[in-house]
């Protein structure tokens, strides 16, 4: 009899504890219930759960080795097609994606997919099993990766597997993208990024810090005068969107980009031990719902704030962060103030800020988004005191590689234009992927991205026809 309801439910620390550290807060199954889930998967013939992955993950084929308390060897089956187990298992929304297809979902409860991949994936980090694997023969091709975020690191692991000289160039002074930079410790502790990095340069891929391709080096120099066959740019989408409403310029508003890159990247929370200070409200306000916005309000906390409230202008239903991130952050003691729009900051004598003003929405009919349209409600204005605002309301493209770059076509929103199949831009031999491409989006789809995109360059590098696809 398949257990439909049994769900397995990952030991976590508790929400009075967590809340004022940076500690990770769920500790990941053990191997009885890691192999109690894995008994529930059905294993079955079309497994819809692999449709749902960006990577197309092997998924019934790992979840059968870890039954069979091969641990390792299931890391190794998702590695095939994903490069950062341990990342995905941590923050892929697997509940909208390969979770939502699975046939146990209809009646019951969804194999805990994202569980079982990250701990097999943890497994074979902690057990030191894990395996360099051993490149194709030099090709005598070069490629440059522009950014080492999740779509940078496939292109670089899927490229320098094929036989490629692959150098992965970063703006800042740690690899890993947003995955550095973005994702708190407590939802992303920095060691995995650091050890799949690590892996990827034991494989061959070269690592070059604090270089800003765009100012340092153009593209066309690379590929001019370095000898690089091919580019790729994965720079992410990381300059931040204000609301232009009065008031903006008071001190300690903040874009979620800094204070994330402050307490994540720079160690902020760790302040005076790393010299990086953070301002650290006690009543802090998020204007947003997406998962940024989740990670800005819970780091509040952890920094200090009595209070940390989301204001978001839509409905509970309609918030855009993933349900555990909101089920988590509840649970910390984050408020959530909805259909509440702001207007304007409002200061003190000293220039900074200590309230807010913000108006009551409704949902009319639905926008371009299918979701249905926030609209004021007139003289419903009203004040939220705080001594600290936190903007997370979407990013723009990264502009610094613009400045020198030619030949690149890009849409209206600024993000590169490329094709669907390939990942090629509009300038040869050129590529992009992850939220360069798509603004921001989730780990997986950049990662997708970035597969696509190296199959492209190896292809054409290697002058191997690619198959037509059927309309």
């Amino acid at each position: 009899m398949v257990n439909l309801t049994g769900r397995a439910k990952m030991p976590e620390q508790p929400p009075e504890i967590r809340a004022r550290n940076f500690k990770e807060v769920p500790f990941g199954l053990t191997e009885e219930m890691a192999i109690q889930e894995a008994e529930r998967c059905l294993q079955c013939k079309n497994p819809l759960c692999r449709s749902g992955c960006p990577v197309a993950v092997q998924i019934p084929e790992f979840i059968k080795l870890i039954k069979e308390e091969k641990f390792a060897a299931a890391a190794r089956k998702i590695k095939e097609t994903n490069a950062l187990p341990a990342v995905c298992g941590r923050v892929c929304p697997q509940e909208v994606q390969c979770e939502s297809k699975c046939v146990l979902g209809i009646k019951g409860q969804s194999v805990a997919i994202g569980y079982l991949e990250r701990f097999c994936a943890d497994y074979e980090r902690e057990m030191k099993l894990t395996e360099v694997p051993e490149p194709a023969q030099p090709t005598g091709k070069k490629i440059a990766v522009i950014g080492s975020g999740p779509s940078g690191l496939t292109v670089a692991g899927d490229l320098v597997q094929m036989g490629h000289e692959v150098v992965i160039f970063e703006a800042l002074h740690k690899p890993g993208g947003v995955l550095t930079y973005g994702i708190p410790e407590f939802r992303l502790p920095k060691k995995i990024v650091e050890a799949e990095v690590e892996n990827l340069i034991k494989q061959g891929v070269k690592l070059e810090l604090d270089s800003v391709i765009g100012r340092m080096r153009t593209v066309d120099e690379l590929m001019s005068e370095d000898g690089f066959d091919a580019v790729y740019i994965g720079v992410g989408a990381g300059l931040p969107t204000f609301l232009g409403i009065p008031g903006e310029n008071l001190n300690n508003i903040y874009s979620a980009n800094e204070y994330l890159t402050r307490a994540n990247l720079m160690k902020a929370y760790l302040f005076p031990e790393y010299a990086t200070p953070v301002e650290r409200g006690k009543n802090v306000v998020v204007i947003g719902g997406g998962n940024v916005a989740m990670d800005s309000v819970r780091t509040a906390l952890r920094l200090g704030a009595e209070a940390a409230t989301i204001v978001y202008r839509r409905a509970r239903e309609q918030l855009p962060a993933r349900a555990e991130e909101v089920h988590h952050g509840e649970q910390e003691g984050v408020q959530f103030k909805l259909l509440t729009n702001p207007v304007r900051y409002l200061g003190d004598e000293n220039g900074c800020i200590k309230g807010m003003e913000c108006i009551q929405m409704e949902l009319g009919e639905p926008d371009s988004s299918g979701r249905m349209r926030p609209i004021p409600i007139p003289d419903s204005n009203f004040t939220i005191d705080c001594d600290m605002a936190i903007v997370s309301v979407g990013t723009g493209a990264n502009p610094v590689i613009f400045s020198s770059l030619e030949g690149v076509d890009r849409n209206k929103w600024g993000y590169i234009v490329v094709n669907d199949d390939t990942n090629e831009t509009t300038k040869s031999s050129v590529y992009a992927g992850g939220d360069i491409v798509t603004g921001s989006a989730t780990v997986i789809g950049a990662m997708g991205a970035g597969r696509t995109a190296a199959n492209a360059i190896h292809n054409k590098l290697m002058g191997i026809k690619s198959e037509v696809k059927d309309d």
